[in-house]
């Protein structure tokens, strides 16, 4: 699945040290290739700690774990510490959220594990009202809480929050959608209690990226990149040019079904099923291309199966947007 997404939402918060991605070329190392394969390079990232930290430069990197490793490296952590990271925003923001894809120049911000707390539930409905995502390593959080629901009216849930733990059964390596089952085969009318994790707070509102280089007098636009470094589930890091609007809504869309289907919310796999679509003419097609790949482990049923195709062929007549 991939790691880098084209074109990230503009950067509004206060200034940060300059520079967005800088492209060291003939660096054999990195692994990573351009779509025509002619050239290699190593892509230089800027991060910070959500909470506060001095700047950071990464590279080297062709997944979402080896991301994380490079950024405790960089600040002397361990990797696990790591819930998830933000592009461009220091804020829990799950707009944000850095998925599969990452923009050239995006700006990186790691939020790491704060306090744990326990909480115990009356599960008094059918669903909690929870979406679930995870950071593609290993640790799972809330993603939304849907309005009215049981757990909407406990302020100590919020979204951001690692789910470490249902009552005995530890949650932490799970995926997104383990983690969703989880919690959705918990009895109605049971007294559960979760523990979660959330993220380290602490003041940063003086810290951000630049909106201008002091030495150079130029603009730089962090999030505005014109192309996409992908991390692929063959290991391999590739750049390409972003989606188009009837494509980006057709994923819009999908993750949509895999949030009422499944409750999870999920951009990397949504893109993943997109991207298998392509020269399919029929959902027959698109059921077998699913289960002769890694997605088959879903298990989607047949009703999903028809209505990702209608999804699809909406996208694709541009009935979408």
């Amino acid at each position: 699945m991939s790691l880098f997404k084209k074109k990230a939402p503009k950067y509004s918060a206060p200034p940060v040290p300059p520079a967005p991605a800088e492209e060291i070329q003939n660096h054999p190392s990195n692994g990573l290739d351009n779509n025509n394969g002619a050239q290699k390079s190593q892509l230089v990232f800027h991060c910070q700690q959500a909470q506060g930290s001095p700047l950071g430069l990464i590279s080297g990197f062709s997944n979402v774990h080896e991301l994380y490793q490079k950024i405790a490296e960089c600040y002397d952590f361990p990797p696990d510490d790591i819930l998830f990271c933000t592009l461009n925003t220091h804020k829990v923001d799950m707009k944000k959220l850095l998925g599969g894809q990452i923009g050239l120049d995006d700006f990186i911000f790691a939020h790491r594990k704060g306090r744990p707390k326990e909480i115990e539930i009356v599960k008094t409905e059918d669903a909690l009202g929870l979406t679930i995502t995870d950071n593609g390593a290993g640790c799972s959080f809330i993603k939304k809480i849907k309005e009215g629901s049981i757990v909407s009216r406990i302020p100590h849930i919020e979204i951001g929050d690692h789910i470490e733990r249902l009552n005995d059964e530890n949650a932490v390596g799970k995926r997104h959608y383990e983690v969703a089952k989880l919690l959705k085969d918990i009895p109605k009318g049971t007294t559960f209690t979760i523990r979660l994790i959330e993220p380290l707070k602490s003041g940063f509102a003086s810290i951000g990226p630049k909106t201008g280089s002091a030495r150079s007098g130029k603009k730089q636009n962090y999030g505005s990149g014109k192309e996409t470094l992908r991390f692929k589930a063959n290991g391999v890091a590739t750049i390409e040019n972003e989606h188009d609007d009837s494509s980006k809504a057709g994923i819009d869309k999908i993750n949509g079904l895999l949030e009422s289907f499944m409750g999870i919310n999920d951009t990397e796999l949504a893109t993943q099923m997109w991207d298998l679509s392509d020269g399919k003419t029929n959902s027959m097609q698109l059921a077998e291309a699913i289960d002769n790949s890694d997605l088959q482990e879903f298990g989607f049923t047949d009703e999903f199966i028809i209505e990702l195709w209608g999804v699809i062929t909406d996208a694709r007549s541009g009935r979408l947007t």
